[in-house]
């Protein structure tokens, strides 16, 4: 009688575990890639945040000049919402994602400064200290700005600091001069911004 024998190939024992540590490394590698990437804030949303406040600036020394206030606060508002938008759109089309590591960082660093300002707001127009309001706006955004510059560039953390100086200059000011000092901050300088931006990145893509 004849046996006859099958060969099995048989798989190495080793090769799941193998496998499992290279997708392990390979996690770990892109995790701390996108960790260490930096978000550039886009020209686009500096030009159109301070197209804001050069609008907001022109109205709240104008026809709504009493209602200065909440013709800023508005601003703050639409501004944001385009801010937003442009930085997801250049986030995006750079390979960001609006729940990835670099854009989270962004709005953390960001936030407290933010949110500062805001219960300030409040403090300050329920004490009626309405003239402390444009120079504390100009302060915190500054600061804020320049703790955002750890993970974007350093072109933020000049723009943060420019601020602050703004904010210095109407703490200084007579009351009717603050309005202005914001639209010179929250518009021209943004727009400022902008147009270094979209400079750069043209000479980049020469």
């Amino acid at each position: 009688m004849r046996l006859s024998h099958t060969l099995v190939p048989m798989r190495p024992t080793g090769t799941v575990m193998i496998d499992s540590h290279a997708l392990a490394t390979l996690r770990y590698i892109r995790a701390s890639m996108d960790a260490a990437r930096t978000v550039a804030v886009p020209g686009s949303a500096g030009i159109g945040v301070g197209a804001i406040g050069v609008a907001a600036a022109i109205l709240s020394n104008g026809a709504l000049h009493p209602y200065w206030l909440s013709t800023w606060l508005c601003a703050a508002l639409v501004g944001a919402l385009v801010g937003a938008v442009l930085l997801a759109h250049q986030s995006c089309s750079t390979g960001f994602t609006l729940s990835g590591t670099p854009v989270r960082k962004v709005f953390l660093h960001l936030m407290p400064s933010l949110v500062a300002g805001a219960v300030l707001t409040l403090v300050l127009f329920r004490s009626a200290s309405l003239h402390a309001i444009p120079g504390t706006w100009l302060l915190l955004y500054g600061c804020a700005l320049l703790h955002t510059s750890a993970v974007t560039t350093r072109l933020i953390a000049i723009l943060g600091g420019v601020f602050v100086g703004l904010a210095l200059l109407a703490f200084a000011l007579a009351e009717a001069q603050q309005t202005l000092i914001l639209g010179i901050g929250f518009g021209a300088v943004h727009i400022f911004y902008g147009a270094v931006m979209m400079r750069r990145n043209r000479g980049a893509q020469s």
